[in-house]
This record gives structure tokens, C-alpha cells and sequence, in this order.
């Protein structure tokens, strides 16, 4: 029977159409923007790919990291801000869910109460868990929060007696605040009420470069709450510097790198990390470090708090590895380690990660995604994600962050 020619054409025009869809699923798991609801897990995307045809920053020719570079500085500064306005009300929050959440959170604020003139309260802290309560002070220097937001915006160190909680109004605000959001939402409420408390959502854990010429103001004030206005507290300064100080130490005595990996079990059993490639185990992570060549007497440190026999694999490839209750100075563990110190455990997490020689995110999320900035405005650029790709031998420089290869993360719009 002889085959209609307009037959074979439209299967021609089916398989192409088919492989199309399937070329645009892969690139959808593969390279879509970090955009989705954020629980307080913080995290659900995938992690960013690095092999697209852009110019990588950090890399050679040859695929070895680049060493050394340019040291960056601040792009925020205060002499191009006017000086605020007699204050017309009050704007209060409270930081939640750990130190990746506060940089946002804490940007936010300052962002709609400049735009609105008003006073910024200095806020408290608040864990996951009902009664789990700090103020500022226990984790943050407060007389620094306040010096570096001078001329920026007032502060005042509590909540003013007259303020009571009929007098505010609750508004969830989206992180990453524009000044049209602010002045389509949150002004008119501020203008009746005369003061509102603010609850930051994350709809995206979006770190997105981005830089607004004809806004610097915007630009300076945003930059500066996010990068110049937390420093740790004394106590809790210190015992992130033993911590860091002697990891180095232990590294330096076989000439090789610290390397702090975010990875916690409880996290790696949650839903998002299931059914796609978000977050890698104990024994990913070893195999991954040694396929790069991290030397075996490489101090690694991880998130996780307590050990587990499920993190074994990683201490037989690399002996030196530690947890918190493991690395931490045994005066310090019943005050930073105990059965209400949660919040403690994050911020040493946090900052822990941040100082590293090399940081290496298990988890995708917001905890990647705002240590990678800290890291970014330090000079500590050396930030490698884990891939499956990787063979015995593959060069560092191949898998490092794309926030720094392709100079993606919005810190570069804050440095320069």
C-alpha cells in the first residue's frame, strides 16, 4: 500500500515537536531561575549549572581556579543619601528562622522604613518552636546595627511604651521589598495607621543581580543594610573565631584547604529534598571531595550538629572531620549547645560557612544563596557545588558556584 507523503511529513513534524518538549524539560530542571514558595526549610530549587557558553570569572583556560584577583569594596555609600526626615511613625519586625533569614529580613525594614520615614525598631528573635525567644543583643552587636544605619534611618533600641499592638498594622511583605510595592501596599496602610509591623515571605529565594541606575539611593540603602549592618555579638564572635581558627589550623599543618559542607540530615529527609537533585548525602559528599582532590587531612566541618553513623563514609575519606559538639571549646558547649540554643547552632553554622576556605552547599536554598553573597563581599569566592559529573580528577574550577563564575549573585551589584 502505497504510504501518503503528507503522512510522513506529519510524523517528521511530531518526533521534532516531541523532542523539542523534551529538550525544554531538561533545560526547565536544569537551568530554571531559583522561584518558588519557601518554607522554612528554605530551599526547593536545583542547583545553578555552570556549563552554559558565558565568560566564567573564576576559571582558566584550563579549568583550574583562578587564585587571588582584585579585592572587592563597597558600592553603597552614605554621602549620596539625603539625611532622613523628622520620623512620622514606627516600623517593627521580628527576624525568624535563622541567620540566612535575617539578612533579607533585616533589609527589607530598613528599605520601607526609609522609604516611609519612619523609625525602625530594633527587632527580637524568634525560633520555629513557640517560646523560642532572644532579643537582638544575645546574637547581634547592637550598638554597630545602629552606628551603621546613622543618617540612614532612626533606630530605636525597643519598642516604645505608647506602641501597642492595636496601634500596628501586620503586613506580609514579598522579600526583595521595590519601592513600588511599598508605595502601592504598604504606604496607605502606614499613612492610616500611623505604624506597621512587617512579616517578610519568601516567594522566590531570588539573589539575582541587579542594579537600578537611575535609583541610587535605592541601591546604597539596600546594599548597606544588607552587607554593613550585622556583626555578632562579642561572646558569639568569639566562638565562631575558635572554631574557624582552629579548623585552619588543623588544615595548615598538612598544607591544605577547610572546607565547610552545609549538610544536615534532618534537612535531607525533608520533602524537598526528595525526587530530584537538590541536596547530597554523606557519601555524595565525600566521593565529590575526593574526586576534586581535597586532601585527605583537609579539616571539614558540617553543619549538621551532633554526629550520626550515617556521616562515617565522610570521616573515613577525611579524617578530620567535625561537627559542632565535636570542634567547639568545651566551656562553650553547654551555653551554644544546649536543648534551647537552636538559634546559636544556626548563626555559628552560618558564619562558620561563611569564613572557610572553601564552601561546599549540600542543601540548594536560601543558606547557599545568602552565605555565597557574604562570601562573594569578603573575597572568599571559593564556593563548589556538588555535581554527579564529576570524575577522579576534574578540576576545581569546574564546579565552582555560578553566583561567582558568571558573577550572577547580587552581591557583585553591592561590590565592586
Amino acid at each position: 500500500m502505497a504510504i501518503d507523503p503528507r503522512q510522513i511529513v506529519a510524523g517528521v513534524l511530531t518526533l521534532t515537536m516531541f523532542l523539542m518538549l523534551a529538550d525544554m524539560i531538561k533545560r526547565e530542571h536544569i537551568d530554571a531561575p531559583i522561584s518558588h514558595n519557601v518554607n522554612h526549610a528554605g530551599f526547593s530549587q536545583s542547583f545553578d549549572d555552570n556549563t552554559d557558553s558565558e565568560k566564567n570569572f573564576a576559571v582558566s583556560n584550563d579549568g583550574t581556579w583562578k587564585e587571588g584577583g582584585a579585592v572587592l569594596r563597597p558600592c553603597w555609600s552614605k554621602s549620596i543619601l539625603e539625611e532622613p526626615e523628622e520620623s512620622k511613625g514606627f516600623v517593627t519586625f521580628s527576624l525568624t528562622n535563622g541567620p540566612e533569614y535575617h539578612v533579607s529580613q533585616i533589609t527589607d525594614a530598613v528599605v520601607v522604613a526609609r522609604y516611609l520615614k519612619a523609625t525602625l525598631v530594633i527587632p527580637d528573635i524568634r525560633g520555629s518552636q513557640p517560646g523560642d525567644w532572644r532579643n537582638f543583643g544575645d546574637i547581634y552587636d547592637i550598638e554597630k546595627f545602629v552606628s551603621s544605619l546613622d543618617g540612614v534611618v532612626k533606630v530605636v533600641k525597643s519598642q516604645p511604651s505608647e506602641l501597642s499592638t492595636k496601634d500596628l498594622a501586620v503586613l506580609r511583605i514579598p522579600n526583595r521589598v521595590t519601592e513600588e510595592y511599598i508605595a502601592n501596599n504598604i504606604e496607605p496602610v502606614f499613612k492610616t495607621k500611623g505604624n506597621v509591623r512587617l512579616a517578610t515571605y519568601f516567594p522566590s529565594v531570588n539573589m539575582k543581580r541587579t542594579r537600578t541606575p537611575e535609583n541610587e539611593e535605592r541601591n546604597s540603602v539596600g546594599c548597606l543594610a544588607m552587607f554593613g549592618s550585622l556583626e555578632l555579638q562579642p561572646e558569639v564572635r568569639e566562638v565562631v573565631d575558635s572554631i574557624v581558627e582552629r579548623l585552619k589550623t588543623l588544615s595548615r599543618k598538612s598544607d591544605s584547604e577547610f572546607v565547610a559542607v552545609d549538610l544536615r540530615l534532618d534537612m535531607l529527609d525533608q520533602k524537598g529534598c526528595q525526587g530530584s537533585k537538590k541536596c547530597y548525602g554523606p557519601d555524595e559528599i565525600a566521593l565529590f571531595l575526593k574526586k576534586l582532590g581535597f586532601d585527605k587531612n583537609s579539616a571539614v566541618y558540617l553543619t549538621q550538629s551532633r554526629w550520626d553513623n550515617s556521616l562515617d563514609s565522610l570521616k573515613d575519606l577525611f579524617p578530620k572531620t567535625y561537627t559542632k559538639e565535636l570542634i567547639m571549646p568545651m566551656d562553650k558547649k553547654q551555653k551554644f549547645l544546649g536543648s534551647d540554643s537552636s538559634e546559636y547552632e544556626k548563626v555559628i553554622d552560618f558564619y562558620v560557612c561563611s569564613e572557610s576556605d572553601v564552601f561546599v552547599p549540600a542543601i540548594s536554598g536560601l543558606f547557599y544563596a545568602n552565605v555565597a553573597g557574604k562570601r562573594i563581599g569578603s573575597g572568599k569566592t571559593k564556593i563548589v557545588v556538588p555535581d554527579d559529573s564529576a570524575s577522579a580528577g576534574s578540576e576545581l574550577g569546574n564546579y565552582i558556584s555560578r553566583y561567582v563564575s558568571k558573577k550572577t549573585h547580587m552581591a557583585y551589584s553591592c561590590f565592586c
